[in-house]
């Protein structure tokens, strides 16, 4: 133990602050700094990268924010598996730290630096020996052949080390954490152009070539005379309107418990709990499960083994387990066929991915809250130390923990329902980004509006202070 706690004493990191607080400039200057040179990597090609098909991998690049073929083809992946292997670890009690002491958040945080840095290496290598970024199919079966492996495997952990520290320099000296600032990144990125893209895009429905982004598409088809495309499109623009209308909503409700403290008489306060108790944790646990099916399915048929399902030349599922947990465009089908009796399958199809999607979240969302030390017994036993009780009754542990579990099963079911559905109609109808990239961006802005507005709305700009609602 003396010697792993040396190893995390000596490990390289960011050097955090001097001054107890950093000004909202100070934050912006390093979060755009940090932002400017991922999106610098994004666009720096792996050096003997083969042709691949890296549309299988959208899904995934999306939510990971990542860029595959790019120098970040990893993304915040090794980082986020690390954080929910230790988190299930620490909540199960396999691993026990002490996060109420200076000491024990430090062996938390190296211990999850070291396990990042393994998955780093781990990714790399099964991303460039399974084939999915692989050389060119013009070396297979050279001495050549290895040694460009070698090289890209290289490329990806230097890569992940550098998002490793650019996320270290976000929390210490930007807002929020570089995880969160690198999905929206990857999210609004995806989302101005597929809104205001006015490059060529692929052929409408009547073989005009429309603009990529939907919106000068929009204008562009109603001048063709083309309704069609112009429904697509504005249907695309509403659905992501919707979408991020009740994800904002959804966020910004709470349940608040009163509270007082034993110790002081008269003085209280409000524990808040989101209404979305467990946050965008469940869709991304679920959707990550449904895209490495899609991932593994796609190998499995390239190997000659389609346990999971066959895909076509254009890399959409069309048999199997993976169909069935593949999201149909129902709403675009309808209007490509302006009708709505277009075959019980996308239907039926429509109706299973709901569900699974639905379904995984809850269960996820209540697995996340067994096991992360959310569940009631373990918020009674916070409160509990922080000289918290419930106004009324004597000091308690087991009368705090009845009444927030009133509270956090139902939030906990019904969070996870409500992140479920929002992220499969977000995908059904044909939002202009992937549903569950779409909630996680929505979820993740409104953390950071809140955090910024609790904490520099007197030292930001007179301008920014109005558009912060100051």
């Amino acid at each position: 133990m003396a010697l792993w706690r040396t190893i995390l004493n000596n490990l390289p990191e960011v050097e955090g602050p001097t001054q107890k607080t950093l000004s909202f400039k100070e934050k912006l200057k390093w979060t755009l700094i940090v932002l400017s040179i991922f999106f610098l990597m994004g666009m720096m090609p792996l050096f003997g990268l083969g042709v691949n098909a890296l549309q299988r991998f959208e899904t995934l690049s999306i939510i990971l924010g990542a860029e595959f073929g790019s120098l970040i083809s990893l993304g915040i992946g090794p980082i986020v598996t690390a954080s929910i292997v230790l988190q299930l670890l620490n909540g199960s009690g396999i691993i026990k730290f002490d996060l109420t002491a200076p000491e024990g958040k430090k062996l938390f945080q190296g211990t999850q630096k070291i396990l990042s840095v393994f998955f780093i290496l781990f990714e790399s290598s099964i991303y460039v020996f399974m084939g999915g970024l692989a050389p060119a199919e013009s070396l297979a079966g050279t001495p050549w052949y290895f040694q460009f492996q070698l090289m890209l495997i290289f490329q990806l952990f230097l890569g992940g080390i550098l998002i490793l520290f650019m996320d270290e320099v976000v929390s210490k000296w930007g807002f929020g954490s570089g995880v969160s600032l690198f999905i929206v990144a990857g999210v609004a990125k995806s989302l101005l152009l597929q809104t205001f893209n006015w490059l060529p895009g692929p052929s409408g429905i009547s073989g005009i070539t429309y603009s990529a982004g939907a919106v000068p598409a929009f204008f562009q088809s109603l001048a063709a005379g083309d309704p069609t495309t112009a429904t697509l499109m504005i249907a695309g623009i509403l659905s992501t309107a919707f979408v991020f209308v009740i994800a904002v909503y959804a966020s910004a409700m709470k349940v608040e418990i009163p509270l007082s403290f034993g110790m002081v008489r008269g003085h209280g306060v409000r524990w808040p709990l989101s209404f979305i108790y467990t946050s965008n944790i469940p869709v991304i646990l679920i959707s990550a499960l449904m895209a490495n099916f899609q991932l593994w399915g796609n190998l499995l048929q390239n190997w000659g083994h389609p346990l999971l399902g066959t895909f076509s030349s254009a890399g959409q599922a069309t048999s199997g387990l993976v169909y069935w947990i593949q999201a149909p465009r129902l709403i675009t089908s309808i209007i490509q066929q302006h009708t709505a009796f277009i075959g019980w399958q996308i239907y039926a199809q429509a109706f299973v991915y709901l569900l699974f999607l639905m379904g995984g979240s809850v269960l996820f969302s209540i697995f996340w809250v067994q096991t992360a030390g959310m569940d009631a017994k373990s918020q009674a036993r916070n409160m509990m130390s922080s000289g918290l009780q419930v106004p009324g009754f004597r000091k308690d542990q087991r009368v705090l923990e009845r009444l927030l579990g009133r509270y956090i099963t139902p939030l906990t079911v019904m969070g996870g329902l409500t992140v479920g559905f929002l992220a499969a109609i977000a995908d059904i109808s044909g939002s202009l980004s992937n549903g569950t990239a779409l909630l996680l961006a929505v979820m993740i802005t409104y953390k950071l509006y809140e955090e910024i507005a609790k904490q520099h709305m007197m030292d930001m700009n007179p301008m920014m202070r109005r558009f912060m609602g100051g």
